[in-house]
């Protein structure tokens, strides 16, 4: 069996994720801002104590956002294990995110944002677009994930479900849900101190055929920074 049968670490195509990443291994400059372009992936080295904000720059543009621990990224932030852990559908600032082992690995600490993400959607990935009628190949969170990891050196054996920051996906009383706008305004953010050693990634989501990046559904760029704990 090849290397690449042996996860799901491969993308099914390309874009500038897999070529730009913030360094070779993923460590940041504390203070700098960097830019996730637009349908494009990013990742980063957070160490225990470490302050990651990710920034709404414009206020419509969904982040899909994952973590896995530096020692073993078979550990990962899991959305079914944080939803049992807190008892809810959507974190708030002031809660742990847990792994898949339970152990708390982001602390959400800030968000000035309404509140409002989404902690049950997958990751969109070549599927969900053929789903919608795509016949070509169409930029993706799942393949953003894979390449932002290959870029500092790091395969993605598990494809984890994200926290959808500022994702809008109401669910009614009669368990219905919905795709709707961000309701997050330009500027908004999100903090997490980091638990453990850890790599954050984050996709600027590329759904441009539902309208969760906003009414005119075009994905826009996100931004993010790294402050020492």
């Amino acid at each position: 069996m090849t290397e690449a049968l042996k996860d799901h670490g491969e993308p099914d195509g390309h874009n500038a994720s897999l070529t730009s990443p913030i360094s070779s291994d993923g460590r940041p400059v504390y203070g700098e801002r960097y830019r996730i372009a637009a349908r494009t992936g990013s990742a980063v080295r957070l160490n225990t104590g470490d302050i990651l904000r990710v920034i709404n720059t414009h206020g419509t543009q969904v982040c899909d956002f994952w973590a896995f621990s530096a020692d073993d990224p078979r550990e990962y932030m899991s959305m079914e294990h944080v939803r049992g852990q807190l008892q809810t559908i959507i974190p708030q600032a002031g809660q742990p995110l847990c792994t898949n082992k339970r152990r708390p690995i982001l602390q959400f600490t800030t968000d000035t944002s309404p509140g409002i993400h989404d902690t049950i959607i997958a990751a969109c990935d070549i599927y969900r677009y053929r789903s919608l009628g795509v016949e070509t190949y169409h930029d993706n969170c799942t393949d953003n994930l894979r390449m932002a990891m290959l870029a500092i050196g790091l395969r993605a054996r598990e494809i984890p479900c994200p926290f959808n920051l500022w994702m809008n996906i109401p669910v009614s009383d009669q368990h219905e849900t919905s795709w709707c706008p961000p309701v997050s305004n330009p500027g908004d953010y999100a903090e997490f101190r980091a638990e453990m050693d850890c790599i954050a990634v984050m996709s600027a989501c590329p759904q441009d055929l539902v309208p969760v990046n906003g009414l005119d559904n075009v994905p826009v760029e996100l931004h993010y920074e790294v402050r020492s704990g």
